[in-house]
C-alpha cells in the first residue's frame, strides 16, 4: 500500500516530534496529529512556534517549516482516522493506579479507546501502528477489538516502538540507530510492514530498519529501557560504595567505560533516573514476569527501581544531615526540575521526590528551571498526594533567574544537568547566600575543588 495520508492519535512527547520529522522528510505525505486535549492542539497551532508544548532543540524550526503545509494538528479525530491509510497510536500508557496490577502493569484504557474509535470510524482497510510503549502481546488485544467491533474492513497491526532520548529526540529521529517494525508473518502482515518501511526509507538507510514479528518488537522496547536503567542504578550503587571507601565515582566510571565490552554511556552517577519510560517500563516488565510465574526474573528487575528510589532518598537525607540535621524553615535553592537537560518533561524527575522529602522536613524550596513553569511544579508535587496542595504552594516558589533563587539560601541543590549552570558566577551566588553555604551537586556538573575554593561546603553524589 502506498502511504499518502497518516494520522497520529496523541500529540504528546512521542507523537508530536515523530510526526514533525516524518512530515519534514516526507513532504508528499499528509500528516495529521489529533488529540482530544484542545489546549494542547491550540499550543501546537500557536503563531509563536517557540511556545509549542514540547521543548526539544530544533523541533520548533521543523514545525515552523512543515505546519499547515503537510503537517496539521487537529481535534477532529474521526476525520483524520477516516482519511488515513496508516494510523499511529501514540497515547499515554501510565502505570495502573487501580485494580489488578496496580503499581506495575500498564494502564491500557486509552489504547482500547483508540482501537474502538478506529473500528467505529474506519470504512476501508487500515494499517494500525503501535507507537506507545506497550506490554508484549498488546497487538493481539488491539486486533481482537478491531476485528470484532469494526465495519468489516481489514486491519493490520504493526509495532513500531520509539527509542528517543528526550533532549536529543530530533536528532534521534533524523539519525536513528535503528527503526524497529514488527508485524504478522502472513503475506498481508509483510505488505503492511513494507508500507511503513517505505515511509522511513525516505531518510533512514534500509539496513537500519529492522523487521521482526510483532511480539519481539513490543518486548524489545521494554528490554532496551530496562537495560539502560539498570546501568544507571548500577553506577549509582557504586557511588555509595565510593563514598565509604574514598574512591572517586567519576574515575571509576571512566575506567570501566573505556572497556569496549561495557562502553561509557549511561555510567554517570546522579541523583537518579527519571522520565516517562524507565520506571514505567521496568515495572511493566516486573508485572509480566510475575504473571508468568518468573519471580526471580521479576525480583532482579525490581531491584533496579529499588536502587533508584534509594538514591533519591539518600540525596535528600544527605542535605538534611549536612545542614545540622534540620532544614525546618530553611531556604533550599533547587537548580533544575526537569528530569534531564534540554527538555521540559518533568515526569518522574528526581527533583520532585527530593523536594517532597525536604518539604516533609518543613524546608522552603526556591526553584529555578529554564523551561519548567510554576504550575507544572505544583502539579508534580500535588500528584504525589503527600500533603494538601495549599502546603505545597506555601513551601515552594519559582524564580525567573537563578541568582534570585539562591539569594539568602542555606544551600543549593543541582537536580538537572542544564549546561547553563556551568556558566554562572558562583562567587556571586556564594556571596548572596547565608553562611556557611552549601552546594549539593546531584548531577556532578561542578568542579568540587572550585566550589571549596569559593567557600561552599561542597557535596556531590559519589564524592
Amino acid at each position: 500500500m502506498k502511504i499518502t495520508n497518516i494520522c497520529c492519535i496523541g500529540a504528546g512527547y512521542v507523537g508530536g516530534p515523530t510526526m514533525a520529522v516524518i512530515a519534514e522528510k516526507c513532504p508528499h505525505i499528509k500528516i495529521t496529529v489529533v488529540d482530544l486535549n484542545e489546549s494542547r492542539i491550540a499550543a501546537w497551532n500557536a503563531d509563536d512556534v517557540n511556545n509549542i508544548p514540547i521543548y526539544e532543540p530544533g523541533l520548533n524550526e521543523i514545525v515552523a517549516n512543515t505546519r499547515n503545509k503537510n503537517l496539521f494538528f487537529s481535534t477532529d479525530v474521526d476525520k483524520a482516522i477516516d482519511e488515513a491509510e496508516l494510523i499511529f497510536i501514540s497515547v499515554n500508557t501510565p502505570t495502573k493506579t487501580y485494580g489488578t496490577g496496580k503499581g506495575m502493569a500498564a494502564d491500557l484504557k486509552h489504547i482500547e479507546l483508540c482501537a474502538r474509535q478506529i473500528a467505529k470510524v474506519a470504512k476501508n482497510d487500515k494499517i494500525i501502528v503501535e507507537k506507545s510503549t506497550l506490554p508484549v502481546r498488546t497487538a493481539e488485544a488491539l486486533k481482537s477489538i478491531l476485528d470484532n467491533t469494526g465495519n468489516g474492513v481489514q486491519f493490520q497491526i504493526l509495532s513500531n516502538p520509539e527509542f528517543l532520548a528526550e533532549g536529543t529526540a530530533v536528532q534521534d529521529l533524523l539519525n536513528p540507530d535503528r527503526v524497529l517494525i514488527g508485524g504478522e508473518t502472513s503475506p498481508e502482515g509483510q505488505k503492511a510492514i513494507d508500507s511503513l518501511v517505505e515511509v522511513y526509507a525516505n531518510w533512514v538507510p534500509k539496513e537500519r530498519i529492522l523487521k521482526t514479528n510483532v511480539w519481539s518488537s513490543e518486548l524489545s522496547k521494554l528490554t532496551a529501557n530496562a537495560f539502560l536503567a539498570q546501568r544507571v542504578s548500577s553506577i549509582n550503587a557504586m557511588s555509595e560504595l565510593c563514598e565509604k571507601t574514598e574512591a572517586n565515582i567519576n574515575e571509576v566510571a571512566k575506567a570501566i567505560g573505556m572497556d569496549s565490552r561495557i562502553g561509557s554511556k549511561f555510567l554517570k552517577a546522579s541523583v537518579g533516573f527519571g522520565g516517562s519510560c524507565f520506571q514505567k517500563d521496568i515495572l511493566n516488565l516486573v508485572y509480566i514476569s510475575k504473571a508468568f510465574g518468573l519471580n526471580e526474573v521479576a525480583d532482579y528487575w525490581e531491584q533496579v527501581i529499588i536502587m533508584n528510589d534509594h538514591q533519591k532518598r539518600r540525596f535528600s537525607r544527605n542535605i538534611v544531615q549536612t545542614l545540622y540535621n534540620t532544614v525546618s524553615g530553611k531556604k533550599i535553592a533547587f537548580l533544575g526540575w526537569a528530569f534531564k537537560k534540554d527538555t521540559n518533561d518533568t515526569r518522574e524527575s528526581a527533583a520532585i521526590y527530593v523536594a517532597d522529602d525536604l518539604i516533609n522536613e518543613q524546608a522552603n524550596i526556591a526553584l529555578y528551571d529554564p523551561k519548567v513553569k510554576h504550575h507544572q511544579v505544583l502539579s508534580d508535587l500535588d500528584y504525589l498526594e503527600t500533603r494538601k496542595p495549599a502546603e505545597n504552594e506555601k513551601r515552594i516558589s519559582t524564580f525567573d533567574n537563578p541568582y534570585a533563587a539562591c539569594e539568602n539560601a542555606h544551600a543549593v541543590a543541582i537536580l538537572t544537568e542544564w549546561d547553563e549552570f556551568n556558566t554562572y558566577d558562583w562567587e556571586k551566588i556564594y556571596d548572596s547566600m547565608l553562611k556557611p553555604a552549601f552546594v549539593f551537586d546531584g548531577r556532578n556538573l561542578l568542579d568540587g575543588e572550585k566550589m571549596k575554593a569559593i567557600g561552599f561546603v561542597y557535596q556531590s553524589i559519589g564524592s
